[in-house]
């Protein structure tokens, strides 16, 4: 019978382990998904920071100059607009010197 016993102990030692092992995976996978999400949440804050730096220098040019700005890069050199452009491409369309150009915005890290 000491036997038996002494068994029943190693197996609700190797139970407990498989319980902890499985607490840890649990608690670790939340901990990543919740990284994933704050950094998602950050990238999208920083893009829509950029939109709304393109889209205000754009108004600025408009309202000073009478007209919208030639380039992206008249907004870099005249209105101090600066971005990571190795993060961010800009795609920057004039339609007309009165007329709103196009911009797209796309995050080069973007992760579906």
């Amino acid at each position: 019978m000491k036997h038996r016993f002494a068994r029943g102990k190693q197996d609700s030692g190797s139970k407990n382990l498989m319980i902890s092992a499985v607490l840890f995976a649990l608690i670790l996978s939340a901990f990543l998904f919740g990284i994933s999400t704050v950094e998602d949440r950050t990238d999208a804050q920083a893009k829509e920071a950029l939109e709304q730096a393109v889209s205000r220098g754009i108004v600025h040019c408009y309202s000073l100059e009478g007209s919208y700005p030639e380039s992206l890069q008249y907004l870099k050199d005249h209105y101090g607009l600066t971005y990571d452009e190795d993060r961010f491409f800009v795609d920057y369309q004039v339609l007309g010197s009165n007329i709103l150009p196009d911009v797209t915005i796309i995050d080069r890290r973007y992760r579906p």
